[in-house]
């Protein structure tokens, strides 16, 4: 059998590792997407830090196709992001505003490029919201301005004629708070136990992107909640 494939977009970040590495772990080839090198991975397109969305495009563009060629893959997986805060009245308002949008829409915008010219048909696109973007965000206008953007990009691919392979499925995970080193160091009192493990979400990524228990068509939004160490997939209605 064919070695399957995963494009993990934002391969370096914490999540991303640990994507990366679970992917290794079930003997998938692995293509790391970031701006730093994952040693873990098979492949690494490392992209340069820039303002200008379109410029950040073509490289994207020209660097996977150089490493892909012709090949596809069985999966994408974006999993880049990050987090600011800040209300209409904070002094870093726009800057972090420009940051969530650069970190969370550039990001899941070209990781679903990839997809249109890339995935295989019946391959799996997953892209990262948050269940914060599904509500107002007051206190971090930027972060869910940009999380409710991708909700509505997957909510336009999974729609015919969006561009995507045909048969292909589109999913965003909508988690709370990811156990990263660095929620950990911001919030060192926090219940660690109503956190969502790493390796929990990245075996879950794995199984859909190899078609196990895949979440339905009709089902494209999916909120990731931990409590007491346990985490449930739930879709939004």
């Amino acid at each position: 059998m064919a070695v399957p494939r995963v494009l993990v977009y934002g391969g370096k970040g914490a999540l991303g590792s640990a994507v990366v590495n679970m992917f290794k772990t079930k003997n998938w080839w692995v293509c790391s997407v970031d701006l730093f090198e994952c040693e873990a991975a098979d492949c690494n397109v490392t992209l340069t830090p820039t303002d200008s969305w379109t410029s950040q495009a073509e490289e994207v563009s020209s660097k996977v196709d150089g490493a892909l060629g012709d090949s596809k893959v069985d999966a994408i997986v974006c999993v880049a992001g990050g987090w600011a805060g800040g209300n209409a009245a904070s002094n870093e308002y726009v800057k972090n505003c420009d940051l969530m949008w650069k970190q969370s829409v550039w990001t899941s915008v070209l990781a679903s490029q990839i997809a249109a010219k890339h995935l295989n048909s019946g391959g799996f696109l997953l892209l990262t919201g948050a269940k914060a973007g599904l509500e107002g965000t007051p206190g971090m206008i930027g972060y869910g301005m940009a999380k409710a953007a991708v909700h509505q990009l997957v909510a336009s691919l999974s729609q015919p004629k969006s561009g995507m392979p045909e048969n292909s499925s589109v999913v965003a995970i909508l988690p709370v708070t990811l156990n990263t080193p660095a929620n950990r160091k911001a919030m060192p009192n926090a219940d660690f136990a109503q956190w969502t493990p790493l390796d929990e979400l990245a075996s879950r990524l794995v199984s859909w992107s190899a078609g196990e228990d895949r979440p339905p068509p009709s089902t494209n939004l999916l909120q990731v909640v931990t409590v007491d160490g346990v985490t449930t997939y739930t879709p939004v209605n």
